[in-house]
């Protein structure tokens, strides 16, 4: 009857800028008699709802009609539609069902409409490339002396020896250990990155902060003294600069550290902060509500007070002329990743966007949201990140749940769903820019997510002890090449979190925050992924080509990427018995980049935990894109 995904039925399929015009087709049983169809439409925002007749437009046989209609948003935003019909059974609705098919159900759901801004741009750059997510204290350490390192922090002697994950005397986790990890010895090892074909580095918190995570900000205007000082943050840029690599902060902008210049709970800094005094020009900052002790704080954690973000100073000391996000553009950064983005106001979000863009138009705003960003409703309120005058884009977790969904069992079906939802919903712009890991800071290590036993709620003393060895350490090896095969090809940007490409594993924090092993490195892994980064820089239709589903059932799945320069198919089998993928017969005499041939035949044949991408340049690529629609 309708499917969204289908340039027949709905042209064109996927969010639109305002101001588009979409052609809707319905296809109805001739035996219904239909008399009349409707398409409604409802404003998400408003609610208000918009009626467009249909017009009967021809004949599919003997035994279905057409319906059509055009419908123009004139308004960003978000909307949902649903079609009905009159027949000799009276007035039915036409739903969204499994798969966004219609259905004759008045139970089924409505379609999604997204609608961003006209001219909504996206940064060129970063379509196409590889992010590589460094956690700076545990990458690499230059061993240049430091000045002004506070006193209270242990340094380990030993690189890549456990990090510390026993409770202290008074039972609090106080994350001050530290590797030594610095600005210097990322430099260092750009060539390393560059091999990985790596485009831009985005690095967890730098600025001064009294933990080794350094989410609990002490000041915005200053490098942690450990990471070095601000000369070498330009040289880190200008370095990475000249070999295409550009550098993406990370923003915490929701709260501070209780130990910081603004709140300054632990007397450190000289001045007075907001626990302090009341008389603090910081005071306004924060949200008391018994001054000194009782706060807002982030997940009721007494060291991470939150901001009042729609205070005027904070946003102007932010976001402002002056700001923290101007200042560090100027110094070579290229973008930021905004950290719990839920947290942050509309009219912030759009503060920081002006700003960033304004200082540099094709600065990258990344926002952390883990659901569908385009319909993602965050404290009561629907969240409006993807329209155009917020976020450029997100990190996509629900890829990472396809991935090693897909990848540990799950129904694979139900994993390319995922996937396909989040490219019906997300603006083209926002797609090739999604950051697409399977592993951060904040999650397990995929390694351990494939291959290692299953968590369970199991504590740190467990987690230190555990460790993938022999033929789980292999199979593990052998999925990682699937998770990341999948990661590189998907749309959107791959973004390695240091040490997946050297086969590091790890639980929760700190166990997946271990340092990078040096001369340790799984070398058939690391290996594995300078191909798949010369592969990204081979294939055009990687950048923000079109995505086809082939497979997904059994132990198989298998997609198209295309453009009107080349097309890649690439096709995984997770199970331990061969899988036969049915290829049409343009796919036959292609060479493979990765895994087995088609061998002239109409069907690629994968190997257990074998994988295959398969390359088809030029105008074939061109002509398959036409028949997709």
């Amino acid at each position: 009857m309708f499917n969204s995904r289908n340039p027949a039925c709905r042209y064109p399929a996927g969010a639109v800028e305002n101001g588009t015009s979409i052609h809707f087709k319905i296809m109805m049983p001739r035996d219904l008699r239909c008399s009349a169809a409707r398409l409604v439409i409802t404003s998400d925002a408003t609610g208000a709802q918009k009626t467009m007749g249909m017009f009967w437009c021809g004949m599919n046989g003997v035994q279905h009609e057409f319906w059509e209609c055009d419908y123009t948003p004139e308004e960003p935003g978000l909307y949902f539609y649903r079609f009905f019909v009159d027949t000799w059974h009276g007035t039915l609705a036409v739903t969204r069902g499994e798969g966004s098919e219609g259905s004759l159900s008045s139970d089924g759901g409505q379609w999604q409409l997204t609608v961003c801004s006209r001219g909504f741009s996206t940064p060129d750059w970063l379509a196409g490339g590889v992010i590589y997510q460094v956690f700076p204290d545990r990458f690499f350490r230059s061993g240049e002396p430091k000045a002004n390192v506070p006193s209270d922090r242990k340094i380990h002697p030993i690189w890549g020896e456990q990090p510390d994950w026993e409770p202290d005397a008074r039972g609090k986790i106080t994350n001050r250990d530290y590797f030594g990890g610095d600005l210097r010895g990322i430099e260092a090892k750009l060539p390393y990155l560059k091999s990985l074909g790596v485009t831009c580095l985005y690095l967890n918190p730098i600025f001064e902060a009294h933990s080794n995570h350094r989410y609990n900000t002490a000041d915005y205007r200053k490098i942690d003294p450990l990471l070095g000082r601000e000369e070498d943050f330009r040289s880190l840029c200008g370095s990475a600069a000249k070999l295409g690599i550009r550098v993406m902060l990370d923003g915490v902008f929701n709260h501070t550290g209780s130990d910081s210049v603004y709140f300054n709970r632990e007397g450190r800094y000289p001045g007075s902060g907001a626990y302090q005094s009341k008389d603090s020009p910081y005071y306004p900052w924060y949200q008391f509500q018994n001054w000194p002790n009782d706060y807002a704080c982030w997940w009721n954690f007494l060291t991470l007070p939150c901001v009042n973000k729609e205070n005027p100073d904070f946003d102007r000391f932010i976001n402002g002329p002056d700001g923290v996000i101007r200042h560090w553009l100027k110094l070579g950064a290229s973008g930021w990743r905004l950290d719990v983005a839920d947290e942050l106001p509309d009219s912030f979000l759009e503060h920081l966007r002006a700003a960033a863009k304004a200082e540099k138009p094709d600065a990258a705003i990344v926002g952390e949201v883990w659901e569908d960003a385009s319909n993602k409703i965050a404290y009561g309120k629907r969240r409006e990140y993807l329209l155009g005058s917020q976020l450029d884009s997100v990190m996509n977790y629900p890829f990472r749940t396809a991935v090693l969904g897909y990848l540990t069992g799950k129904n694979p079906s139900e994993m390319m769903e995922v996937i396909l939802n989040v490219l019906e919903n997300y603006p083209p712009q926002v797609i090739r820019c999604l950051m697409n890991n399977i592993g951060t800071h904040d999650t397990e290590r995929a390694l351990t997510v494939l291959a290692g036993e299953p968590l369970r709620g199991r504590g740190r003393r467990w987690q230190s002890m555990t460790y993938l060895t022999g033929e789980g350490r292999e199979r593990g090896i052998a999925l990682m090449r699937l998770a990341s095969l999948m990661q590189f090809t998907l749309p959107g940007v791959p973004c390695i979190y240091y040490g997946d490409e050297a086969g590091v594993e790890g639980y929760r924090d700190p166990f997946n925050r271990t340092c990078y092993p040096w001369g340790k490195e799984d070398a058939g892994l690391v290996d594995w992924y300078r191909r798949l980064g010369a592969m990204r820089a081979g294939c055009s239709c990687l950048r923000e080509g079109g995505f086809r589903p082939v497979m997904a059932n059994g132990d198989g799945f298998a997609y198209i990427r295309f453009d009107g320069n080349d097309g890649l198919l690439c096709a995984l089998n997770r199970g331990n018995e061969a899988v036969t993928v049915k290829l049409d017969s343009e796919w036959r005499n292609t060479e493979p980049l990765f895994g087995p041939a088609p061998g002239g035949e109409d069907k690629l044949i994968l190997p257990p935990l074998g994988c295959a991408a398969l390359y088809l340049p030029g105008k074939d690529a061109e002509k398959r894109k036409s028949n997709a629609g």
